[in-house]
């Protein structure tokens, strides 16, 4: 009995700690310039696309930003940083939900003649490919990692299962845009070039004539109908 009396505490101490180490920089990561986007308590330094700071699904709670699409009292909308970036690094964890579907967005332009955030925004999805709704499971520009309905590295479009997190990481610089997920590259391309601007005239994302147009802007995280969950949201200047 004292063994696993023993044992049992061990494994509390190990929850505490891999705990305190969520949304902090280490010493290394303060030596590269890097900082949180979110501190594990609050929406500080975040706002509802067009809103500002209203009651939305958007919470802090247990050390992760959560979407809760079931939050009474409270409206929808996608999440923006108060900042805006141009060139940077970004990286954060997620985990969605079985089915869940949400996204992560950069250069939006946030203006009342824009009704969305995807009407600018480069949109990295976020996926359970598995158990997708079938559009998305069939057109691989829709699969986790990807530049949503335009472009994809489909082959490194390798979400964890549902309920597990995910990592992905941004790169933007000098117009170039990349994106990883769990290590693998998942999108990459020169965003500010006339090749680009074709591709982008002919993909899902055609209806919307200033979709990539900006070189930079504010980071968004979507408002789905799906519960989303992020955590550990860090970014470096470059």
């Amino acid at each position: 009995m004292r063994i696993i009396a023993l044992f049992l505490i061990c494994l509390q101490l190990i929850a505490c700690t891999t705990t305190e180490k969520q949304n902090t920089l280490s010493a290394t990561e303060q030596e590269e310039n890097w900082q949180l986007l979110f501190d594990g308590q609050s929406l500080q330094g975040w706002h509802i696309y067009n809103k500002g700071t209203v009651e939305s699904k958007w919470v802090a709670h247990n050390g992760e930003l959560v979407c809760d699409p079931k939050k009474k009292e409270s409206i929808f909308g996608d999440l923006v940083t108060d900042k805006t970036y141009q060139d940077f690094e970004l990286k954060l964890e997620w985990k969605v939900n079985r089915g869940g579907n949400s996204g992560i967005f950069v250069n939006v332009m946030e203006d009342s003649i824009y009704a969305a955030t995807f009407a600018t925004g480069l949109e990295m999805q976020l996926l359970d490919n598995e158990n997708a709704e079938k559009r998305h499971q069939i057109d691989s520009t829709h699969w986790a990692g990807c530049l949503y309905a335009v472009d994809c590295i489909a082959s490194n479009s390798k979400p964890r299962p549902y309920g597990q997190w995910n990592e992905s990481r941004i790169v933007q610089k000098n117009g170039k845009v990349s994106f990883w997920l769990n290590g693998k590259l998942t999108f990459e391309q020169e965003t500010q070039i006339e090749s680009f601007q074709e591709m982008v005239k002919s993909s899902g994302m055609k209806a919307y004539p200033d979709f990539a147009k900006y070189p930079s802007g504010k980071i968004a995280l979507q408002n789905h109908t799906d519960s989303i969950a992020f955590r550990n949201i860090k970014i470096r200047e470059l």
